[in-house]
This record gives structure tokens, sequence and C-alpha cells, in this order.
């Protein structure tokens, strides 16, 4: 599909794109996320009718746009929030030659690294909904899509949003980037893993981490860590404390919410041992699911 002849064709005619190879049905949700009951409430809506006055983006493309909706693809959103920390791959994957503002059509495209080539693919803008609820990513500024519209494309790559449901965090920033990605077990962690972290930080990679269990259930731990869930890496700094040097380490939560409730959190004692200019520096205290 070519996105600009079918948008050139959509507005000549006065229309907005739906789009056949991925329509408002229930097989791009896919048969088995939801119960059958619920599949058939689902509802379809454009930001357009969501609100007055929808942007793609506003005021830049940030990981706090992101909160994870219904569908376990923690994995893919936890590659994207990476990826907003690295302007320089973010517009290979959102093109900016679209909007909600000029040449409106109601489609849109975004771009996936698949086995050699980048591959351009094209989407409508009309997003599933259950009981008014977004059953997909949702923007934390109710008028910005971006994070949508991008998991709408890449569900349309994988074959349904159902196949979004679980996956491997390595795999995305793969598909995000068209770079290569290198794992490290924290079982049996490599001696100098700080400072590969501190380096990899430096040199602008993408970074998440993942924790083992049943992504399926969810079950937040006491220390406010997930199971089976995936993160963004979004820090890794060396700083000063007591008599010599701490490295911690910057990590995000998909859901926008959710941290870690154990030393160098939020409201740990650490950091009032941490000289000043590197607690302002370095801390914001608000659940916004990043901690250190």
């Amino acid at each position: 599909q070519d996105f600009k002849d079918l948008r050139a064709l959509c507005l000549s005619q006065g229309l907005l794109f739906e789009d056949a190879t991925f329509p408002a049905h229930i097989s791009s949700i896919g048969p088995t996320l939801l119960p059958e009951e619920k599949l058939r409430q689902i509802q379809w809506k454009r930001p357009t009718e969501l609100h007055r006055n929808p942007y793609l983006i506003m005021d830049g493309v940030s990981r706090f746009d992101i909160m994870q909706g219904e569908i376990g693809d923690c994995w893919m959103l936890a590659a994207l929030g990476s990826l907003t920390l690295r302007k320089q791959f973010l517009e290979n994957v959102l093109p900016k030659d679209q909007g909600f503002q000029d040449d409106y059509a109601g489609i849109f495209h975004f771009r996936f690294w698949q086995y050699g080539e980048w591959v351009d693919v094209v989407i409508d803008d009309r997003l599933p909904f259950l009981n008014g609820r977004y059953l997909s990513v949702q923007p934390r500024t109710s008028n910005e899509f971006w994070p949508s519209l991008l998991e709408k494309a890449y569900a349309k790559l994988r074959g349904s949003y159902q196949n979004l449901n679980g996956g491997y965090l390595s795999d995305a920033l793969v598909d995000l980037t068209g770079g290569v990605q290198v794992q490290f077990s924290l079982k049996e962690p490599p001696p100098d893993l700080e400072e590969i972290l501190k380096a990899a930080d430096k040199s602008r990679c993408l970074m998440g981490c993942s924790t083992s269990g049943q992504s399926r259930r969810n079950i937040e731990l006491r220390n406010g860590i997930v199971q089976g869930h995936a993160y963004t890496i979004t820090g890794a700094v060396k700083i000063p404390y007591k008599n010599g040097w701490k490295h911690i380490i910057r990590i995000w939560n998909p859901w926008g919410h959710g941290e870690w409730k154990g030393p160098w959190s939020d409201d740990s004692p650490q950091w009032d041992r941490v000289d000043p200019e590197y607690r302002e520096a370095l801390l914001r205290n608000k659940d916004d699911g990043e901690f250190w």
C-alpha cells in the first residue's frame, strides 16, 4: 500500500480511509484475545470522534506519553519507551509527513525493520475500544495519538492485536531499529555489567530488561516489581555515595505507574546520603512508573 497515493485518493474523494487489509473487525483483534461476548462488544473509533482537537504528537515524543492498555504487549511498549530517548531512530519509525491538522484523511503510516529492510505499514485510524476503554495502549494526554496508532501498525505487521499479547523485548528493539541485540542473563551476569550498561547508555544504545514469570498474570511482588513483565532502561550512572561510588540504573514501567519500593526507590533513605546536586539532577519523585 502506498501511503501518499492512498491519502491523495481519499482527499480527492472527500473520504476517510478504511483499510480493507486490516479491517475494523474481530479478525484484526484475534479470536482468543478476549472471551467471545467481549469481542462482540468491541467498538472502533477514530481520534476525531474521541477528541475535538486530536494531535499525532504534542510537545515532542516521550516515554511518559505511553500507558499500557488491556493487551499484554509490555515487551513492545518497553522497546518503544527506549526508542523515545533516541530521536534519530524515532524519526525512522514515525514519519513526520502526517497528522490531524494538514491533509487529514484517516490514514497513517509507520516503518518497521523486517528481514533486512524497512517496511512501510499503512493503517486507518480506527482504534478498538471495550466498554469505553482503550483496548490498546492509551495516551497519557487525551488528545495525543502516536502511541495508539503506532501500536496498531505493529499489530497489523504481526497479523493481529492478539499476536502482540506476549513477546520478546529483544525482537521489538530490532524491529524498531534494524540494530543488533545482545542479551545478558542476570542469573550469571558479566562481572563488569555496570560498566557495560554505563558505556551502552553513553553510546546511545536502546536498552530494556525483563522479569521471569507468567506474563498473563501480572503479579506485582511486595517490592513493586511485576513478574513476567518488560521494562525500559532509561539511564545508568555512577554517583558518589558515602565514601565511595555507587552504580544506579533507572528503569521505566510501560504501565505508566507501579514502581520498585526497595533501595534507591523514590522515597528511599539512600537519597538522603547523596549530594543535593546529584539528587536534584536525578530524582523525580512521582508515580510515573520510573525509578532508580
